[in-house]
C-alpha cells in the first residue's frame, strides 16, 4: 500500500467500510483483526500490523491465544490492543457458550462439540467437565471438576455423581481435553467413562455421551460404540 493510514486508501478498500457494506465473509483475517486493531504503528497499516500478528502466531486462533507478555513483543502492540485481542477472545467465548446455557436442549453431538471446542481445545493441561441435564435432556450446568498435569486428570467417579445428585440430574455428558491435540481416545479414557457409567447407574442417571477434545477435533465416545 502507498500509505500507511488506513484513512488515506480508497473507500471501497478499508477493512472496516467493506465489512459494513459487504459482511465479515468478505474481508480476509488481516482485515478483520485489522478492524479490531483500529489504528497501525509508524510505518504499518492495521492490516499490515494485523498480517504480522498472524504471521507470527500462526493464524487467528494463535494470535488470540497469545499471552500480553508475546504480545508485549510486537512493536505497535501496547495495552490497549492487548485489551481489545483479550475482550474479542473473551466475547468469542461467551458467544458459543450461549448454546449451551440453562435451558438449551442438547439433541446431537453436534449440539456441544463447537462449544467445548472453543473452550477446551487450548487449555495446557488436561481438564475434566461435565453437562448435568434434565429428563428432557435440557442443560442445567456445565462444571469444570477435575483438573490435571500436561498428560492427566484424576477423576473421581463419587464425585460426579455427587454434583448430578446436587444438580438433580437426570443425564450427564463428559468431557475432556488432550492438549497433545490427538482426541483419539485411549484405554484410559474408556476406562474412566465406564466407571462413570457404572456410578451414574447406580442412582438412576444416565450417562449420555463422553467427548474428548483435541486440536479443532471433537471424537464422541457414544459415537464411536465405546460407552
Amino acid at each position: 500500500m502507498c500509505s500507511s493510514r488506513m484513512n488515506d486508501w480508497p473507500v471501497a478498500n478499508r477493512p472496516r467500510e467493506k465489512l459494513l457494506r459487504e459482511g465479515g465473509t468478505c474481508l480476509s483475517d488481516a482485515e478483520l483483526l485489522a478492524v479490531l486493531l483500529g489504528q497501525g504503528t509508524p510505518g504499518f497499516s492495521a492490516v499490515e500490523l494485523a498480517q504480522l500478528l498472524i504471521n507470527r502466531f500462526g493464524g487467528m486462533r494463535g494470535t488470540l491465544n497469545a499471552a500480553q507478555a508475546e504480545l508485549a513483543d510486537i512493536p505497535g502492540i501496547g495495552a490497549a490492543k492487548t485489551a481489545v485481542l483479550f475482550a474479542a477472545r473473551e466475547c468469542s467465548k461467551r458467544f458459543l457458550s450461549e448454546r449451551l446455557k440453562p435451558g438449551t436442549t442438547i439433541g446431537s453431538p453436534t449440539d456441544s462439540c463447537d462449544f467445548l471446542l472453543a473452550s477446551l481445545r487450548d487449555r495446557p493441561h488436561e481438564v475434566f467437565c461435565c453437562l448435568f441435564l434434565d429428563n428432557r435432556h435440557r442443560v442445567l450446568a456445565f462444571d469444570e471438576l477435575f483438573r490435571g498435569t500436561i498428560d492427566a486428570a484424576a477423576v473421581y467417579p463419587r464425585e460426579i455423581v455427587k454434583q448430578a445428585l446436587a444438580r438433580n440430574a437426570a443425564a450427564v455428558i463428559l468431557a475432556h481435553n488432550h492438549p497433545s491435540g490427538v482426541a483419539e481416545p485411549s484405554q484410559s479414557d474408556q476406562l474412566i467413562t465406564r466407571r462413570v457409567r457404572d456410578a451414574l447407574e447406580l442412582v438412576d442417571v444416565r450417562l449420555l455421551d463422553h467427548f474428548v477434545i483435541g486440536d479443532n477435533c471433537c471424537v464422541s465416545l457414544a459415537s464411536h460404540g465405546m460407552l
